[in-house]
């Protein structure tokens, strides 16, 4: 995979462990059903310590942290903006007890993007809410496999997968990811453009639709998104 490349309309990356990404989910399987294409779904995993510190916590207490108190406030926020709109989706999200190492779930995209491309959206949608309800443990093979078998999807295979050719996918595609310009989730691609963040939808919408009329601010609401014209 090129990091910037697709035979797809739209590249789409996200990661399990984002709340933002979790925020985009509902949104985008929504505009890619109502435009009737199928868009590149990808993983970038998060390394989140490199720019936000690390932190666990246990019974609801910090017990470990490497984060400045500014780093916390950052978090703080992100979690109650994020919360607001996966609220209106009729969500739970529950701050994470620990950073996780999202790279097996994410390997799970790969692998359902290659071997039950029809249930993908399906997967996405059995994987963000639990995890995010504290439910899941992501970083154990066969809880994921549990998820995929779950959302429809043939699971045989996936734990040597994950070690193995869907690992080497994924490794080589986040080496690319940085120095193509794309550091976050959810990041939406398309004709070399670069956008982050699910505000951008409306204006993907009206780029994917033939750009009729002035483009679109950006918007963060879906209703903002579904008002905009095809």
């Amino acid at each position: 995979m090129n990091a910037l490349e697709s035979d797809a309309p739209l590249i789409v990356y996200v990661d399990i462990k984002s709340p933002y990404a979790f925020v985009a989910i509902q949104p985008t399987l929504e505009l890619e059903k109502s435009l009737d294409m199928r868009f590149d779904w990808r993983p970038l995993t998060l390394d989140i310590p490199s720019y936000l510190g690390s932190a666990r916590k246990s019974e609801g207490k910090v017990v470990e942290s490497t984060r400045s108190a500014s780093q916390w406030e950052r978090i703080k926020y992100g979690y109650r903006d994020a919360r607001r709109y996966v609220e209106r989706q009729g969500h739970i999200l529950k701050g994470t007890e620990k950073i996780w190492d999202s790279s097996i779930a994410n390997i799970g995209i790969l692998w359902a993007v290659q071997n039950d491309r029809d249930r993908l959206g399906a997967y996405l949608e059995t994987v963000f809410p639990p995890f995010w309800r504290r439910e899941l443990d992501v970083e154990d093979v066969t809880v994921v496999a549990a998820i995929l078998e779950q959302a429809g999807i043939d699971s045989t295979g996936f734990a040597a997968f994950q070690q193995d050719e869907g690992r080497a996918q994924h490794d080589a595609l986040q080496a690319q990811l940085h120095p193509a310009g794309i550091y976050g989730v959810p990041t939406y691609v398309f004709d070399g453009k670069i956008l982050f963040g699910r505000e951008h939808l409306p204006y993907v919408r009206w780029y994917l639709t033939g750009q009729k009329g002035p483009a679109p601010d950006i918007a963060y609401e879906i209703d903002a998104m579904e008002a905009q014209p095809c």
